[in-house]
């Protein structure tokens, strides 16, 4: 797998864990969905993070 591929691939999964994040939080504030403990919540956003920041060190740190 190139660099461009698996960065791409950490992009979109990024923008897929940041977006369910969100919206959970979203629709269990609104009380639709108010089964999904905040923990659940709390480790997709933190996934978000780590893989985004997981993505800049892969396309600005690692030269192979």
């Amino acid at each position: 797998m190139s660099q461009s591929s698996l960065n791409r691939r950490l992009t979109q999964l990024f923008g897929i864990l940041l977006g369910i994040g969100i919206a959970v939080w979203l629709l269990r504030g609104f009380g639709l969905i108010t089964f999904i403990p905040g923990g659940i919540i709390w480790l997709l956003l933190l996934g978000a993070i780590a893989v985004g920041i997981l993505g800049y060190v892969q396309k600005t740190w690692w030269r192979f």
